[in-house]
């Protein structure tokens, strides 16, 4: 049990560290890089990659490599773009993205391979439930996993507050902020001016040292899989080629379910996009200084954190249903204050209301999406899974690829509509359900919090 524990807190502490520094750089680039929308360019490039990456790309490298050496290459493909922002532009910006984007999907599978067959052997070693090891080691990797969004986030804000350039906002340049923003770099228009470079090549070292760290960590600890134990997991890996997958997948669309669930998993990847890309640079960054995005995720990351935990326990009890309410009617109620909400710096606390109550939602997008998918397609679990991620990755690509074109109040009145036709569509599944087994209860299993849920976070 100690070898095994070691390497699952290996995987879990270098996920951590990795994610630690993509993490805080993905919620900057609004902001950091905001010229000709440089920065929600490279995003929306970097999750269309991760679109490609996911559907041949895992079951290959796994298969070649080895887990433990498709974990280190990939968390290598996260440390091009840390470098790529060095000398921020489309020519370094723009390949790191794809680089980055081909590399996640390899990167996650790896590590659910290794965790399940490091799950699976040590139970078969010691006689129990297989399930219930992997639960542990998924609960593990999870427990240390998750508060990489609050330390990237805090290193972010205490590098950048260090600036000495802070100007003081008039109230002119605040007519530029918030869902009527002014659609030109307000980064540099408004007394958030941008930080020096050497505070930024300061910020960009500590996370390209620790995507290194991470990488010297699993390359030096993690035990590689012994050949006989793997053995089992590379004949899974070789009996999908990148056809039967990709087909697979689009065959799914035959489900009517599975259409009626677009709408909800891609507004999972619009909501989570517009925090990271839009309210980020238009509210936090233009009103406050980028120095307070760090801060301002701190809070997003902790109560998601939070709250993915208590949904998940008790989602048994309240069932699905009236979780997905809770969060329609925190998104909606949030989209229109933000949408009459003037930002200024006087109402600091309010800056930190919004994301806190944007990740009680994500918590239910993220876990409740999660097991309803597991529930509906149990017996397709793997293209339900891959439509899933296709689906919320076409969100974040869209998100981020109007980012630059709209303005603010666009986006939002985008979100709402999407967030009502989600609703829509989603009750016609529950009213399909409801049809097809009267007599049985809907209420989502305990298990909706465990994996799947935070995979969707890249």
């Amino acid at each position: 049990m100690e070898r095994n524990l070691k390497n699952v807190l290996v995987i879990s502490f270098g996920f951590l560290l990795l994610f630690t520094a993509y993490g805080g750089l993905q919620n900057l680039q609004s902001s950091l890089n905001s010229e000709e929308g440089l920065g929600v360019a490279s995003l929306s490039v970097l999750y269309a990659a991760l679109i490609l990456s996911s559907m041949f790309l895992p079951p290959i490298l796994i298969k070649k490599l080895g887990c433990k050496w498709t974990i280190a290459i990939s968390m290598c493909c996260y440390i091009t773009f840390s470098l790529g922002n060095f000398y921020a532009s489309w020519y370094t910006l723009i390949p790191t993205s794809v680089i980055l984007g081909l590399g996640g999907a390899p990167l996650w599978s790896a590590k659910c391979t290794y965790l399940t067959i490091a799950g699976t052997s040590y139970a078969e070693k010691a006689g129990k439930n297989a399930k219930d090891i992997i639960n542990q080691y998924f609960g593990v990797f999870f427990l240390v996993f998750q508060s990489s969004g609050i330390w990237g986030n805090l290193i972010s804000s205490l590098i950048l507050s260090r600036s000495s350039t802070k100007v003081e906002i008039s109230e002119e340049d605040l007519e530029c902020c918030g869902a009527y923003n002014c659609l030109t770099d307000t980064t540099n228009t408004t007394g958030s001016a941008k930080p020096s470079n050497s505070l930024i090549y300061t910020l960009l070292g500590v996370y390209t040292a620790s995507g290194v760290l991470a990488v010297l960590l699993v390359i030096i600890f993690l035990d590689q899989i012994k050949s006989d134990q793997a053995e089992t997991e590379k004949e899974k890996l070789e009996e999908p080629s990148f056809w039967s997958t990709f087909l697979a997948t689009f065959r799914h669309l035959k489900d009517k379910r599975q259409c009626l669930l677009i709408p909800l998993t891609m507004y999972s990847g619009f909501e989570q996009g517009f925090l990271s890309g839009d309210y980020t640079k238009v509210y936090v960054t233009c009103a406050l200084g980028i120095q307070y995005v760090g801060y301002v995720m701190i809070c997003f990351a902790a109560v998601n954190s939070l709250c993915s935990l208590i949904f998940g326990k008790i989602s048994q009890f309240t069932g699905r249903k009236l979780l997905f309410a809770l969060a329609t009617a925190t998104n909606t109620a949030c989209i229109i204050a933000l949408l009459l909400w003037k930002p200024h710096p006087k109402q600091l606390a309010v800056f930190f209301v919004f994301p806190a109550l944007w990740g009680l939602s994500d918590a239910v997008w993220q876990t409740q999406t999660n097991g309803l998918y597991g529930i509906l397609f149990e017996k397709h679990k793997e293209a339900a899974f891959a439509n899933y991620r296709l689906w919320e990755s076409l969100g974040f690509v869209i998100a981020f690829g109007y980012s630059t074109k709209l303005q603010a109040y666009v986006k939002l009145y985008i979100l709402l509509s999407v967030l009502v036709l989600s609703m829509v569509t989603y009750g016609a599944v529950e009213y399909l359900e409801a049809k097809s087994s009267p007599g049985t209860p809907t209420a989502t299993k305990k298990e909706n919090g465990g994996p799947h849920s935070q995979e969707t976070h890249m």
